[in-house]
């Protein structure tokens, strides 16, 4: 018997469908509603972590007030068959009064008033590196982190051998430039040009 084929939805259809108060993450992925991974301890330690770090970093930009890293939000890029939720986001409270949809839905729509977005690469690994790069490059995300702490993704991206790597994609000309970094390599942030902060320690906070 012919299987039906799932209803593909749009991102209006996503936000009205999406639960209230839900324990469960999901995204939008080509119109298919998809239910994410639950992170692991690591996944959650690791980015607890960088919240703190990017936390202190912002407050010692004098950014403190605004800048902010919201507990949930949905970015909403140029297709409208697609939403994501980061791991992390980094906003620009200033340009807050362009997204006219943020005190009700938690919904981001302009790249103007996100100032880094950051992913912990887990199962789902290829949707941060292939869909969300593509489209948080064509939306014009300035910059743009996947830490990927187990080296899940392919020798193609991490290198052989594969080591946990950090993934820094700087937009310049309409386009991601890429760095990365491991071991004891500062990560170099454009962002963040002042953080002291090293691949490894951020690797050490899942241990």
């Amino acid at each position: 018997m012919a299987q039906a084929l799932p209803k593909l939805v749009n991102f209006d259809e996503f936000i009205e469908w999406y639960p209230e108060n839900s324990e469960v993450r999901y995204e939008l992925h080509d119109g298919i509603i998809v239910e994410m991974p639950k992170p692991t301890g690591e996944h959650s330690d690791i980015a607890g972590f960088l919240i703190d770090e990017l936390n202190a970093a912002i407050k010692q930009l004098g950014k403190r007030g605004f800048w902010n890293i919201p507990k949930e939000c949905v970015v909403k890029p140029n297709s409208d068959k697609s939403g994501y939720e980061p791991d992390i986001i980094v906003l620009n409270r200033e340009n807050l009064v362009q997204e006219t949809r943020w005190k009700t839905e938690s919904v981001i729509e302009y790249s103007s008033t996100v100032k880094l977005i950051v992913e912990v690469a887990s199962q789902n690994w290829r949707d941060d590196y292939y869909k969300k790069y593509s489209d948080y490059e064509e939306m014009g995300i300035a910059e743009y982190w996947i830490v990927d702490h187990m080296a899940r993704a392919s020798k193609k991206l991490l290198g052989n051998p594969k080591l946990p790597t950090i993934s820094v994609y700087q937009l310049i000309e309409g386009e991601y430039q890429l760095t990365q970094f491991r071991g004891n390599d500062r990560i170099i942030s454009p962002t963040f040009p002042d953080l002291n902060l090293t691949a490894e320690e951020v690797f050490q906070a899942a241990l």
